[in-house]
């Protein structure tokens, strides 16, 4: 592509920006509609990771009522199968019409790069802890250049205010690290990424797969239903099974049952989340805990003691050495396709377990010796959603998108970098349901912009996340996801009372203690 050019007249000037039209973008969109944001969207259409980002039979992890607006429930709401991606983009699509978001969204329009143009006093906020700069002070802070339709000319625009929704998921994948000689470039095959997996049609993919020998690395849902999709391309006598290399192995359930009683019982009450470590708690709530950790540990076992039952986890060598309780503790857990093991006792999907590996002309080999012929290597190793971040803002606060040693991007309540002025971040905090999880933000956040309350100093803020960051690091090995699925209700409390909500948004003391929570619990009108 020709080398860009930055147009410098006319700056468009506005109040907000919002970058990305994913799930995060429309639901900030809505709550923010009184000031008219701009929000710029690379693609031409909303919907996010869902409309570019899966696989002919993707699907969502949840039922549909637990993956809902609170103001715009599904139609269909009761049905029990998990809506396809297709679904979900209409579903998305609906309520952008119906709240009329879409005339906010500048379609094809890729964000490129961004400056800070405020005053410097606003990038000393560490030195000076108490000084947080108001949300919207009147002028332009943020400048903003935008291609559009793969125009060679930048649009610069500027802004009071920028809300991130790029999201940590597509875009940029996350390619592993091989010995010299050792990389893609040895192997005489095709390799690819599950991102460029993802964009082609399903006679494409069945092409790709069929009769071929393929190796897809990994074990989380995106390696699991590429592998279940590898599989049904490969039916018959001239079929070739798909070996998944699996480096990390994670629990997966079949369905959300557990020997008969419904799974929210165990993680999605308050009742249930009364075992588990909160940050904010007291000395009394922290020697409950403790006293509690058997029985926390026993519903862990429970658990376990089901899906062993239930799915062929030995028989495979795929039971996780760690607890159940440290994947559901970050959002790790995953919903096996019915399929799958049927597959698999077909001999349509083998299993390689293995911590490194790497090319060789005709396959991969492992560090055992051993060696796996292959003509298709798909490598669904994640995404580098913090890359997607760095390559937009700039210095200094580049270097403030990673906390270390965790790697987890401190955002107070999930949407504010206590150091980062004038922006937030919307999307990139996970829970059970992330919808329910970026539109309470949403709500919280359009409040804080009309300033109807305010932040604490960055000091605070940062305090705060940092417990957040310690009840991660004790709950789960793998704390370098922001995951608050253990206590997503006491972090709803908090945002609602930051907000004026009453935090209980229940009928009654038997629904608050046994009954799930969800969106429909956030509407408010409630």
């Amino acid at each position: 592509m020709a080398a860009l050019h930055h147009e410098n007249p006319p700056l468009i000037v506005s109040k907000i920006a919002i970058i990305g039209a994913g799930v995060s973008g429309i639901a900030a969109a809505k709550q923010l509609s009184r000031h008219n944001p701009v929000v710029f969207e690379a693609t031409d259409s909303v919907g996010g990771v869902w409309k570019t980002c899966a696989y002919n039979s993707t699907k969502l992890q949840s039922a549909r009522k637990d993956y809902e607006f609170s103001d715009f429930p599904w139609p269909n709401r009761d049905d029990p199968s998990f809506p396809t991606h297709v679904e979900i983009v209409d579903y998305l699509e609906s309520y952008a019409k119906h709240f009329d978001v879409l005339k906010f969204v500048k379609f094809n329009s890729k964000v490129m790069e961004l400056r800070f143009v405020g005053h410097q006093e606003s990038t000393e906020l560490a030195a000076n802890p108490g000084a947080y700069v108001s949300p919207l002070p009147g002028h332009p802070v943020w400048q903003i250049a935008v291609q559009t339709n793969n125009s060679e000319i930048l649009q610069w625009y500027a802004f009071e205010f920028v809300v991130v929704c790029i999201g940590k998921y597509g875009d940029i994948p996350r390619i592993p690290k091989f010995p010299n000689n050792k990389g893609p470039e040895v192997f005489q095959g095709k390799v690819l990424h599950s991102l460029d997996y993802c964009k082609l049609d399903k006679d494409a993919a069945t092409q790709l797969l069929k009769g071929k020998k393929v190796a897809v690395i990994g074990y989380k849902k995106s390696a699991i239903d590429l592998a279940v999709e590898c599989a049904e391309a490969n039916q018959g006598p001239e079929g070739e099974p798909c070996t998944m290399v699996v480096r990390t192995l994670h629990w997966t359930v079949p369905h959300y049952w557990v020997w008969g009683l419904p799974f929210f019982l165990f993680y999605s009450t308050r009742s249930s989340q009364f075992l588990h470590e909160r940050p904010n708690q007291g000395i009394l709530r922290t020697l409950l805990c403790y006293t509690l950790s058997p029985l926390r540990r026993g519903v862990s076992k429970f658990i376990e003691s089901y899906l062993l039952w239930k799915l062929p986890l030995q028989k495979y060598g795929l039971k996780p050495e760690h607890p159940f309780e440290e994947d559901y503790a970050s959002c790790q857990m995953a919903i096996m396709p019915e399929n799958f093991f049927t597959e698999a006792d077909k001999g349509n999907i083998v299993f390689k377990k293995s911590s490194n590996w790497w090319f060789w002309k005709d396959g991969i080999e492992f560090d055992d010796d051993t060696k796996l012929k292959a003509d298709v290597v798909i490598l669904a190793t994640g995404y580098e959603g913090k890359k997607k971040l760095k390559t937009i803002l700039p210095d200094p606060f580049r270097s403030l998108i990673e906390y270390h040693p965790s790697g987890v991007m401190p955002l107070y309540r999930g949407t504010i970098h206590p150091l980062i002025p004038n922006m937030a971040f919307v999307g990139y905090i996970e829970s059970v349901a992330n919808l329910h999880t970026s539109e309470l933000r949403s709500m919280w956040l359009a409040r804080y912009v009309d300033e109807k309350f305010k932040l604490p100093s960055a000091e605070n803020m940062l305090e705060q996340i940092y417990k957040e960051m310690e009840v991660s690091r004790r709950t789960t090995r793998f704390y370098k996801r922001h995951c608050i699925s253990t206590f997503s209700i006491n972090h709803s409390d908090e945002i609602c009372e930051e907000m004026g909500w009453n935090s209980w948004r229940k009928g009654s003391w038997f629904a608050e203690a046994f009954s799930p929570y969800g969106s429909q619990d956030y509407n408010h009108k409630n």
